[in-house]
């Protein structure tokens, strides 16, 4: 009843229902007020009262206030009847308007997921479902992140449920703060801006990066000029699709097998990626030995605090909290990564 409630407050009927409560809140003063003074002011206020009540509504029970002797009295009787009878039925016909005209499983369904995205943390936030926001979206299904979706469209949301299952998603602007903040923003670990425009997509970075300083804003370009702009509104990676592909078409031409090694890995059973996974603060200082070779990752380089890389990292390389490890792994390899390393994961 409380969420019927407050999906009631949220609907545009709700000002109005509220409208038609203050109307019969005032027919019932003035009705009070007149009975009142019909009894010469002797009749208590109670008594006033229920009888303004039983007037409205028609429930025919003796009269608490003697109003039938006069003319007076009697047109007041009857025009308290009229303005209540009429409220109450303005009250009913606008909430019978909400109850057919509303949705109410989708609008409980809206409740339940604003309540499961106001739970998450270090989420990812993806603006765009369109094609590179599906393939986005894809990848952190299939990486077992937990992600939000914004979109304008709901048909485009709609058919990524449909294809995907995934329902965590809000129909609106990302562009907006208020959209960011529902998908939220100030727990989310990164966020994708990923529209089909340019201009979206350095709105989404600027406000993002306002709500939240230190999340990670990677932005999709279009035209290459725009580069330099999603780097000023706070943009941390810029991706150009056409221009990756045009990276992407020239390595299957020029070292085919590398890029097949890569095509093999997203494909294979264990959802291989290059993954990267940070040191904790509270991880105590080892060695790429102590970790051991394993077969649920490949360590591939360690960028230490200092910023300076060690590829393919020999086995007496030091690990000290905040490095980053880079290695390829799957999703169960990163977790246990993440385990020996003193992670969230140990807990």
């Amino acid at each position: 009843m409380f969420t019927l409630f407050q999906i009631f407050r949220e609907s545009p009927y709700y000002p109005k229902f509220a409208g038609g409560l203050a109307f019969l809140a005032l027919v019932h003063l003035i009705g009070t007020l007149g009975y009142l003074a019909i009894s010469g002011w002797q009749a208590p206020w109670m008594d006033a009262l229920y009888m303004t009540f039983n007037v409205v509504t028609t429930l025919g029970f003796a009269e608490t206030v003697e109003a039938a002797r006069g003319t007076g009295g009697r047109l007041f009787t009857m025009a308290v009847a009229f303005l209540g009878i009429a409220g109450t039925w303005y009250l009913f016909s606008t909430f019978t308007a909400f109850i057919l005209e509303t949705n109410l499983n989708q609008a409980y369904r809206r409740r339940r997921m604003e309540r499961t995205i106001s739970a998450l943390k270090g989420h990812y936030i993806v603006c765009g479902i369109g094609r590179v926001g599906g393939y986005v979206a894809d990848e952190l299904m299939k990486t077992r992140r937990e992600f939000v979706v914004i979109d304008t469209d709901a048909a485009a949301l709609a058919a990524h449920e449909e294809r995907t299952g995934h329902r965590l998603q809000l129909q609106g602007d990302a562009t907006e703060d208020e959209a960011l903040a529902r998908a939220g923003i100030a727990q989310a670990a990164g966020v994708f801006a990923v529209t089909s425009d340019d201009s979206r997509n350095l709105v989404v970075s600027l406000s993002a990066k306002q709500l939240n300083p230190v999340v990670r804003v990677v932005a999709r370009v279009h035209d290459r000029r725009n580069v330099d702009k999603a780097r000023r509104v706070g943009a941390d990676e810029i991706v150009s699709p056409d221009f990756t592909g045009g990276m992407r078409i020239a390595s299957a031409m020029l070292r085919p097998n590398a890029v097949h090694v890569m095509d093999m890995m997203l494909h294979t059973e264990e959802n291989l990626r290059v993954e990267e996974v940070a040191v904790p603060g509270t991880a105590m200082d080892t060695t790429v030995g102590s970790l051991g070779r394993r077969r649920e990752w490949l360590l591939v380089a360690l960028r230490d605090a200092q910023s300076r890389w060690h590829f393919n990292p020999a086995p007496e390389t030091k690990i000290s909290a905040g490095d980053t490890i880079v290695a390829i792994v799957s999703p169960e390899g990163r977790r246990l990564l993440e385990q020996a390393l003193g992670g969230p994961a140990a807990g």
